[in-house]
């Protein structure tokens, strides 16, 4: 599994990337300090697995590791390019999951994009930002798939009824 920690500039995601994969990724207080995204394995402790060589007697173990991937800080307008926009949201494509970094705390030494501290605004920018580049993904790929649908092919018939509902979702406000 690959996540990837993902937030507005300064808020703290290189320093939970370095915390997690005890790796010393850059971290400075002004924005997109990280610009190539850095890459991490970490460990997932299971008390289980001991258990299971006990029972199993393998060859040898290999526990199980999630890759993490510190990514690019994301700014109001990032879906249309703005700051490292489409490099940012090509990163975050190739995650499976998306471990997203709030700013809660005050600190008149660390720069806020916005100049002030509000988590809910925060998160609102960086949903609304994949929403709509997740609509323009769905959107393109919509338009292939209607070419095949009207030839008869039931298979991309069937993905555009899929997809047309991920639209309208993403429309309404709502994240796949």
């Amino acid at each position: 599994m690959k996540a990837g920690i993902v937030g507005l500039p300064n808020v703290g995601k290189s320093t939970l990337f370095n915390c997690l994969s005890n790796a010393k990724a850059q971290s400075a207080n002004f924005p997109f300090c990280t610009i190539e995204p850095n890459l991490g394995v970490v460990n997932v402790p299971d008390t289980r697995l001991a258990k299971l060589e006990e029972l199993v007697n393998p060859e040898r173990v290999i526990p199980a590791t999630v890759e993490i991937v510190d990514i690019a800080g994301l700014v109001k307008g990032a879906s249309k390019g703005e700051g490292l926009g489409n490099q940012f949201l090509a990163n975050i494509r190739e995650t499976d999951a998306i471990l997203h970094v709030l700013r809660c705390f005050d600190d008149p030494n660390i720069v806020h994009v916005d100049e002030s501290i509000d988590p809910i605004r925060d998160k609102e920018t960086i949903d609304i930002e994949l929403q709509l580049k997740d609509l323009e993904t769905a959107e393109k790929k919509l338009e292939k798939v209607k070419r095949a649908a009207k030839t008869g092919n039931k298979e991309a018939q069937k993905e555009e009824r899929v997809l047309l509902q991920i639209k309208k979702g993403l429309e309404q406000g709502l994240s796949i």
